[in-house]
């Protein structure tokens, strides 16, 4: 796998979600370059997530969110507090008001379900509440689907995001790089994430460089 090389503002605050669409190599890989360029991460992980990340990883991720926290923070090395784990009805997290949100938030992966609520402002849950409370600040949300065909409520709900502000990356890698490997198809989606964020990134070559 492509060695991490980031810089980032001090402090930068991030609200990574994992959803429960196929793809949870992409979170994976980027809460690891998040983590490793030092900012500070607000983790989401849905319940339809946690089985995803079962069926298509050979981590055995705890479902209570302290155990979690502490999973992931050995796994790649986060610092003291760099990482917080919360539930999906903590609603007194940070991420839950204006007030104490994030800089930037990430649905990676996206699920089509998340995706609707998103768009709809329903809001019955942590993932959504903080996706919205993104939208109605002004602050950057963007949204990782992957999902193949796309319906045209999928496309519908990914216009009406696009308009209000997000950023819509559906996980699609390219192939003029020449990935070797399909740890080098996720960096390139999660390259694009990153550019997108403001984090320099090593993962995939600029075009033309």
């Amino acid at each position: 796998m492509t060695s991490v090389s980031l810089s980032s503002p001090d402090n930068l605050k991030i609200t990574l979600a994992i959803t429960g669409a196929s793809g949870a190599q992409y979170g994976l890989r980027l809460l690891e370059c998040l983590l490793g360029a030092g900012c500070q991460v607000s983790l989401l992980v849905s319940a339809a997530a946690q089985v995803v990340l079962a069926t298509e990883t050979d981590l055995k991720v705890p479902a209570a969110t302290a155990a979690m926290q502490a999973f992931f923070s050995d796994l790649y090395g986060a610092e003291s507090e760099q990482l917080k784990v919360f539930a999906k009805q903590q609603w007194m997290a940070p991420v839950a008001s204006g007030s104490g949100g994030g800089d930037v938030m990430v649905v990676c992966p996206c699920s089509t379900g998340s995706l609707s609520a998103i768009a709809c402002g329903a809001s019955n849950n942590l993932i959504e509440r903080a996706a919205d409370v993104h939208l109605k600040e002004r602050r950057k949300l963007i949204l990782v689907p992957r999902e193949a065909p796309y319906s045209e409520i999928h496309l519908e709900h990914m216009l009406k995001l696009t308009r209000m502000g997000a950023v819509v990356i559906p996980a699609s890698p390219g192939f003029y790089n020449r990935p070797q490997s399909v740890e080098d198809m996720v960096d390139f989606v999660v390259a694009r994430i990153l550019s997108q964020i403001g984090l320099p990134q090593s993962l995939v070559p600029a075009w033309g460089v």
